[in-house]
């Protein structure tokens, strides 16, 4: 009898070392809800929690299983010493492997959305769909036409502009800037204390490598179906985002009628209709 106890325990101490290693194998947060034959991957937006989903999740986790990422050094997370867009689809596709997900619905809003593009271009046979809340695939070329891309960007200065600069500057600069993200203001407060929580140096390293990335021409190398759904102002400018995703011929661009960036919560019904009915 003590002997089989022994084995419990043992077992269990192996379980849970085996737990440990497998969350510890991945820089960022998983949290998994709901069941399905269909897999999707949510992946959240510049400085975001993957709680930015919590009401899509809710909602698609009756019928699929939902993995949503919180990414390393954004809003309260631990961070990498060397972050970048490729080497966080490395780390997502080798997340994937890993789980056994097999070709995966790929959701992502803003940052997210860049990433979505970047594992179905990487690697069209692995993803099933993706979708992209507003998110282009050069953001830099909307405000200069001739904008091109470096190989290795100089990221040091803007860095060291946000590690130095003083907390309340900083907090007070998220708090600005989210006035002109999302129309819903309940969720200023929300959106603003993930930024403050953001690691600084990922802050600045992120935000260099998101506006020196340029996939337009890699575009082509996507096979799913695509669905981008993008804010209110961009309508205006309809012949500049369909340039943005010429290369993309699955591309299914819709536009919300009133949402600002943060489209999943300032349409919400019309944004879920639009998920609901392309997964499907």
């Amino acid at each position: 009898m003590k002997k089989i106890k022994f084995l419990l325990i043992l077992l269990a101490f192996i379980l849970v070392c085996i737990n440990v290693f497998a969350a510890a194998s991945h820089p960022f947060n998983v949290s998994v809800s709901g069941k399905g034959k269909q897999a999707i991957v949510f992946i959240p937006g510049f400085t975001c929690s993957g709680d930015v989903w919590n009401e899509t999740t809710i909602q698609l986790s009756r019928n699929y299983k939902c993995y949503t990422l919180t990414m390393p050094g954004f809003a309260g997370q631990k961070a990498q010493d060397e972050p970048s867009l490729k080497g966080w689809v490395k780390d997502i596709i080798e997340f994937i492997k890993t789980e056994k997900i097999e070709k995966p619905i790929v959701i992502g809003h803003s940052m997210g959305g860049v990433l979505a593009l970047m594992l179905a271009s990487d690697h069209p046979d692995k993803i099933a769909k993706i979708v992209v809340v507003d998110a282009l695939p050069c953001l830099s070329a909307v405000f200069n036409p001739a904008f091109k891309s470096v190989e290795t960007p100089d990221c040091s200065k803007l860095i060291e502009t946000y590690t130095q600069m003083d907390n309340a500057k900083f907090a007070v600069a998220q708090a600005a800037g989210v006035k002109r993200l999302v129309a819903d203001t309940s969720k200023y407060q929300l959106i603003t204390q993930w930024g403050i929580q953001t690691d600084r140096k990922t802050y600045g390293k992120m935000y260099c490598d998101l506006t020196n990335t340029d996939l337009r021409a890699q575009l082509s190398s996507i096979k799913c179906p695509a669905l981008i759904l993008l804010e209110a102002p961009f309508k205006q400018f309809d012949s500049v985002m369909r340039a943005q995703y010429a290369q993309l011929a699955s591309a299914q661009i819709e536009y919300s009628s009133k949402a600002l960036h943060f489209i999943m919560y300032d349409d919400k019904d019309w944004y879920m209709t639009q998920l609901t009915t392309f997964i499907k």
